[in-house]
């Protein structure tokens, strides 16, 4: 998730002095055997809890932990006389992140438990899949703006794991990248833009499938805040129709290495889920 500017009345003169501090440093030297020092440290930045990316990497040396507590996707399709209804419960998605560098960072994003249940009420059966879900990893670059300035841009490429083929998984190497812009906007506000290009294998043969989204935050208080989404996906595979979600949620910083989140994803085209709501945590070290 990208943040805006902090508040004005969180520590403003202790967080300002921590900000020109770290905007005045070469942190070009620290990596993840010499990490950098707590009082250069960036705000927490997190990819989580909307859809677009931050372009913001974690700082050298420092880990973190974003996961879902619980996600749940509901989907109802009722088109050319269909009455199918897909739930998809995710427990505990978690991705782990180190700083290699200043700018950039590895991540390891895991899905350790997935359970699907697909009821096709025309025909009258009941299908469930449940099991270890796909480990993908990316590899963010931050290109500028990482330690200050009204912009920033990154980009992130990444691939998911040929595990075994499973009930949840379908055994193929997929992968895409990512460009996340993240810039100031007036009156306190703060927003970014994201374009993603995902390499797909559904078993009929490959697909290009386009991401783009567009996020808007902004502080309700010291340590709330809130985000408003609009993403879309476009699939080039015969017969796909693209698919667009409004999203919205709230933060809450507990302090500075630790947010938690809540919020819900929801369908605005027949061909989207109707509604994912989650609740999770972000953790710095």
């Amino acid at each position: 998730m990208y943040w805006n500017l902090p508040n004005v009345g969180r520590a403003a003169l202790g967080l300002a002095g921590a900000v020109l501090a770290a905007e005045a440093a070469d942190k070009s030297g620290y990596t993840l055997a010499n990490p950098t020092p707590r009082e250069l440290m960036r705000e927490l930045s997190t990819d989580r809890p909307d859809q677009t990316e931050s372009p913001y990497t974690v700082d050298a040396g420092h880990f973190q932990i974003e996961m879902d507590f619980l996600g749940y996707t509901r989907d109802h399709d009722t088109a050319d006389g269909a009455d199918i209804e897909v739930r998809e419960w995710s427990v505990a998605p978690v991705n782990l992140k180190v700083g290699l560098t200043n700018r950039i960072d590895l991540q390891l994003m895991v899905d350790p438990y997935v359970r699907v249940r697909d009821e096709d009420r025309v025909a009258g059966t009941v299908s469930r899949a449940s099991g270890f879900g796909d480990v993908t990893t990316r590899l963010k670059f931050n290109l500028w703006g990482n330690d200050g300035g009204p912009t920033a841009l990154a980009v992130m490429p990444f691939v998911k794991w040929p595990l075994a083929a499973s009930e949840v998984r379908n055994g193929r190497t997929e992968g895409g990248i990512t460009l996340i812009y993240g810039y100031e906007l007036p009156g306190g506000w703060g927003s970014a833009v994201m374009s993603e290009v995902d390499f797909v294998d559904d078993g009929s043969g490959r697909s290009t499938q386009w991401l783009n989204s567009i996020t808007f935050s902004h502080d309700l208080g010291e340590r709330l805040g809130c985000y408003f989404e609009f993403v879309a996906v476009t699939d080039d595979a015969r017969g796909s129709e693209w698919q667009g979600q409004f999203d919205t949620g709230l933060t809450y910083a507990v302090h500075d290495d630790l947010q938690i989140d809540l919020g819900c994803n929801f369908g605005v085209t027949k061909s989207a889920p109707d509604f994912q709501p989650f609740v999770g945590i972000s953790r710095r070290f």
